[in-house]
C-alpha cells in the first residue's frame, strides 16, 4: 500500500474512532454529551469525509495534499473547541451552557416539548475523568495529534514525489 493511500485511511479509521468513542461513551455507559460535546463531534465528520475523498483514485495528488490540510484544519478546529471546553469545566471561563442551558420557548409547543424532554446536560461537569483529564481534555489532546499527523503526512507526500 503506497503512503497516498495509507495516510487517508489511518485518517479516516482515526475518525471512525473517535466516533466510535463518543457514541459508545454516549450510549453504551450513558453518558449524555453537553452542546460542546456535540460540536467537537462535527470536525470528526468533516475530516472523515474529506479523508474518504482522499482515497478516490480520480483525486490528483495535489487534491490529496489539500484534502489532508483540511483534515488537519479540522482537527485543529476540534483541539480548539476541547480546550475551550476544559476551560468551561474547569471555570477558567463562563459559557452560555454552564449549569445547564437555558432555552426559550416561544410558543405552547415548543415548552411541551421542552418539559417532556431530557434536560440540557450542563459543560462545566465532568461526568468522567482518568488522572484528573476529562473526556474533552482527552479529546483536545487527540485532535492536536491528528492535525501534527496530518501535516506531518503532506510532508511526507512532498518528499516522495
Amino acid at each position: 500500500m503506497t503512503s497516498v493511500r495509507l495516510y487517508p485511511i489511518l485518517l479516516l479509521l482515526a475518525c471512525l474512532g473517535a466516533m466510535a468513542t463518543a457514541l459508545t461513551t454516549q450510549y453504551g455507559f450513558g453518558l449524555p454529551p453537553c452542546i460542546l460535546c456535540i460540536y467537537q463531534r462535527i470536525p470528526y465528520v468533516v475530516a472523515g469525509v474529506l479523508a474518504l475523498i482522499a482515497l478516490s483514485p480520480k483525486v490528483p495528488l495535489k487534491g490529496k495534499l489539500v484534502l489532508i490540510a483540511l483534515c488537519g484544519l479540522a482537527f485543529l478546529v476540534d483541539s480548539g473547541i476541547a480546550f475551550y471546553q476544559v476551560g468551561v469545566e474547569h471555570h477558567w471561563w463562563e459559557s452560555a451552557c454552564v449549569g445547564g442551558a437555558n432555552p426559550q420557548a416561544n410558543s405552547a409547543e415548543a415548552l411541551q416539548a421542552m418539559l417532556a424532554g431530557p434536560p440540557p446536560v450542563p459543560c462545566d461537569r465532568v461526568p468522567w475523568s482518568v488522572f484528573g483529564i476529562s473526556m474533552a481534555g482527552y479529546n483536545g489532546m487527540f485532535a492536536f495529534c491528528l492535525a501534527v499527523f496530518s501535516g506531518w503526512s503532506i510532508r511526507r507526500l512532498k518528499e516522495e514525489k
